[in-house]
């Protein structure tokens, strides 16, 4: 085969490859498969125009570039980065992670989600069940929720004392100081949405068999306790807001702009460069004339029912 036609070959797998990643891409924003037309269109009358898509991917893919720059920074330098993404329920924490993630090597950067502590974790130091999960030199890793947990959810639905809670405010601001003295880089991230977009993003929740798994009694109760919510984020923020680890709103209502704001924001908050990197150059395969390749059984196939 000649080498025009080699090179006129490959062009035609990457142009398919970069096809199956866009679609990827349009999976992940599909967001309404089962929806009733009637919350649809309330949804729709309740929101102005969003971004149009193809302004949205391609702002989204430049700045998915840039997060590939910023953990390659992180692994050539051996640095520890912590960041926080908190906020209501369906605020848009885990689609903004799932972009963040999206590009990146699971092994550098990696999501913290834990489920409610046992009771052997609920007789420990506060903080112990998420020590083991900080970041060691060169990796990133994203808590969806986080010890706020005390402040926030445990507070408002009386699993935390108010004791409790005040012994995590004042013990808070100094382990975040441990980690930043240690060298990890701590961000905050904070959700905010109104109350008539939570509202509607749990009617559709409840009407969309999709996304029905994201609705949990404590969710549900998050909309009756409202008022409470709000008094315990102001609360948080007058007593953890501090210098070594402030915390930043992402105004959640638009949630493509939210993920692109907070992206772009996490991107400004580190000061990643080039680092060198290798060139890599792709080895010729190996032909061996006696190899004889075995057939194997066909029950070991899976079937190709599409």
């Amino acid at each position: 085969m000649k080498d025009d036609e080699k090179d006129h070959g490959a062009r035609d797998w990457l142009e398919a490859e970069l096809a199956d990643t866009l679609d990827e891409d349009y999976e992940l924003e599909l967001s309404e498969p089962a929806l009733s037309l009637e919350i649809r269109k309330i949804y729709k009358r309740a929101h102005p125009p969003s971004m149009p898509r193809i302004e949205y991917f391609r702002a989204l893919l430049r700045l998915q570039s840039e997060l590939i720059k910023l953990q390659s920074w992180v692994a050539y330098h051996k640095e520890k980065v912590v960041v926080i993404f908190e906020g209501r329920d369906s605020a848009g924490k885990g689609g903004a992670i799932k972009r963040i993630t999206q590009r990146l090597n699971p092994r550098i950067a990696r999501v913290v989600a834990l489920p409610a502590p046992t009771e052997r974790e609920r007789s420990q130091w506060y903080f112990q069940r998420y020590v083991p999960h900080l970041p060691a030199g060169g990796e990133i890793v994203l808590f969806d929720r986080s010890w706020y947990n005390r402040s926030g959810v445990e507070r408002v639905m009386g699993f935390a004392s108010e004791d409790q809670v005040e012994q995590f405010f004042q013990d808070v601001p100094e382990f975040e100081r441990m980690l930043v003295r240690s060298g990890a880089r701590l961000i905050k991230y904070w959700f905010s949405i109104t109350d008539e977009e939570q509202q509607m993003r749990f009617l559709m929740r409840v009407h969309d068999p999709m996304k029905q798994w994201k609705l949990s009694p404590m969710d549900l109760q998050s909309r009756v306790r409202w008022e409470r919510y709000t008094k315990a984020k102001e609360d948080t923020f007058a007593r953890t807001n501090i210098p070594e680890a402030p915390w930043y709103i992402v105004e959640g209502n638009d949630k493509k702009r939210a993920r692109l704001n907070c992206i772009d924001h996490l991107l400004s908050r580190i000061p990643y460069e080039d680092v060198p990197h290798e060139d890599i150059t792709l080895p010729e395969r190996v032909f061996n004339p006696e190899y004889e390749r075995k057939v194997l059984p066909p029950e070991l196939y899976v079937p190709s029912r599409y």
